[in-house]
């Protein structure tokens, strides 16, 4: 069971084929190691029996010779402000401790429709609203390399499972790098796709939407292999209004040009600095023109804010005014902060969020990626205040989304995909990630990349 667990999603796909492991394996070694590493703290709700029958009928098919979807008979997670049909979504609240949705996401249909097998919802602090995955409902999920760093967030719990072998595949969100921060803490791949080619239907403003759902998973070829899953057009998203989307791959004896953004505004850790130049000059022996670039990405915080807190309010300022008593205080704090907000702060937010997509597609149109640090620090100690002030290199370095991830959050508004590579240990054996940023719809290419990186900086993405 430990040696089926611990198998890439693309392995366990062939030996599922090859009959060499069966679906009902797959899942009964995920389930072991879900219950092995409990401790962690990874998983809200775990569907055991009904992903027992699925495997039972997913291995059927198996030897019935039937035609096998890409993710056939493998386990996988959804992080839990996901909906699932049948299986709780709470939104990591105890508002919704009893919300059962009747139907799947597009995603997790997309995912099931391909062979793939729900074990269980991951955590995620209440709406996904902090970088730490903590909150009165469920505690603390710890990060497997050290127990005294934050796993990250929001997707946290998506991020541990696949870090600790608990199903090799997770659906993670991402509204200001929720999937990319916990893979940078937790030193596994994150996808922040295209805006609209995994659609998000949940979101309240499809119009201005921010957040994506997408893959995680322990390296680039597992990632690629879901994303090809959930990737296409959906006629009920305004982004999704397509046949099929565009897909450029990276050409034989192809260089790409690479800007690269070291600094954006904020202090970097000296050890984060190191492991993403070393990475750049990995990139430059594959070939690829590696040229520096400025941009200050920590100057759009306040925007991001307006709208960030603007929609907490509109979502849930009634359920904090009615049942303060079950909602996590960081989260009230931050719809309280809401209020302060006009219209025309709102509107002013919106313009901020045009300008750096002018800016970002400025700099791509004279490179193919941006490359930078997915955070400016690695995982940060626990009991840190999220609406506080933290401190980079023994230096205060201002608020947490300024200081710790300006690099994320500014293209969940300018809805370029996005994605981190783990690029390095620090010296206290806490993963660091590399965020590499492409064109619109050149996911693919973006992934061809990125796996010629991981092919070379033989990154160490599994805790001891």
């Amino acid at each position: 069971m430990t040696a089926i667990a611990d198998l890439s999603a693309v392995d366990l796909a062939a030996a599922i084929r090859a009959k060499s492991v069966s679906p009902v394996e797959a899942v009964e070694a995920a389930l072991v190691r879900i219950e092995e590493k409990a401790g962690l703290n990874a998983f809200m709700a775990i569907c055991a029996e009904r992903a027992r029958a699925e495997a039972k009928a997913a291995e059927a098919t198996v030897m019935r010779g039937e035609v096998l979807g890409p993710l056939h008979g493998i386990p996988f997670s959804v992080k839990d402000l996901t909906n699932t049909e049948g299986v709780a979504t709470t939104q990591g609240s105890a508002l919704f401790a009893d919300n059962v949705p009747k139907a799947d996401a597009v995603a997790v249909a997309r995912a099931r429709a391909a062979g793939a097998i729900l074990i269980g919802k991951t955590t995620t602090p209440e709406f996904g609203h902090k970088p730490f995955t903590e909150g009165p409902f469920f505690g603390r999920t710890l990060n497997p390399w050290n127990h005294g760093h934050t796993c990250g967030g929001s997707s946290g719990g998506a991020a541990v499972a696949v870090a600790a072998g608990m199903g090799p595949l997770a659906l993670g969100s991402d509204g200001g790098g929720s999937i990319r921060i916990p893979a940078a803490c937790c030193g596994v791949v994150g996808l922040k796709a295209t805006l609209g080619a995994i659609p998000n239907l949940q979101a309240p403003d499809l119009f201005g939407a921010n957040s994506f759902v997408g893959p995680m998973a322990r390296n680039v070829a597992d990632t690629r292999l879901m994303f090809e899953a959930l990737l296409g057009p959906d006629r009920r998203d305004p982004y999704g209004q397509v046949e099929a989307f565009p897909r450029r791959g990276l050409a034989d004896g192809e260089k790409p040009r690479v800007g690269f953004l070291l600094r954006c505004g904020t202090i970097l850790d000296p050890e984060v600095e190191a492991s993403v130049n070393a990475a750049m000059r990995q990139a430059e022996a594959l070939g690829m023109i590696v040229e520096p670039i400025e941009l200050d990405l920590v100057s759009l915080e306040p925007h991001f804010l307006v709208l960030l807190r603007s929609l907490l309010l509109a979502r849930l300022g009634g359920h904090a005014s009615r049942s303060p008593d079950k909602l996590d205080p960081t989260l009230i704090a931050t719809i309280e902060s809401g209020r302060a907000y006009s219209a025309a702060d709102l509107c002013e937010a919106q313009f901020a969020r045009t300008n750096c997509f002018a800016q970002i597609q400025d700099i791509l149109s004279r490179f193919d990626l941006i490359a930078s640090p997915t955070l400016s620090a690695p995982a940060l100690p626990v009991g840190l205040d999220p609406l506080g002030r933290i401190e980079i290199a023994g230096r205060d370095a201002g608020t947490i989304r300024g200081a710790w991830y300006p690099y994320t959050f500014p293209f969940n508004l300018t809805g370029h995909p996005a994605l981190s590579l783990p690029c390095g240990l620090s010296q206290a054996g806490l993963p660091i990630g590399l965020q590499l940023v492409g064109r619109w719809h050149e996911d693919a290419y973006l992934l061809d990349i990125t796996a010629r990186l991981e092919a070379v900086l033989g990154v160490q993405t599994r805790p001891a």
